[in-house]
């Protein structure tokens, strides 16, 4: 029994040696955060071109992709419309 709670000791150190191990981790990432906060702030304008520079390379491929459906469309009507009229003949 002595050997059970000699282990749920050892655990119980072990939880809170990482817990504090945790927070003082947090403790010195805080500092180099709020450091690379004007370097972050700086590169926003950046990552704002960027993210308009994709949105309009997104939307140019959209368009060619509609461009090149559209006759394809109307070939299928082309070659379709006959198709639907013999069938609705017969």
């Amino acid at each position: 029994m002595f050997a059970l709670m000699a282990l749920f000791g050892v655990v119980m150190f072990m939880v809170v040696a990482v817990a504090l191990f945790a927070v003082a981790a947090k403790l010195i990432l805080l500092p180099l955060r709020l450091l690379f906060l004007p370097l972050k702030l700086l590169a926003l304008p950046f990552i704002a071109i960027a993210l308009i520079v994709k949105f309009a390379f997104v939307v140019a491929i959209g368009s060619v992709i509609v461009a090149l459906l559209i006759p394809l469309a109307i070939l299928a009507l082309v070659i379709g419309a006959p198709i639907a009229i013999v069938a609705s003949l017969t």
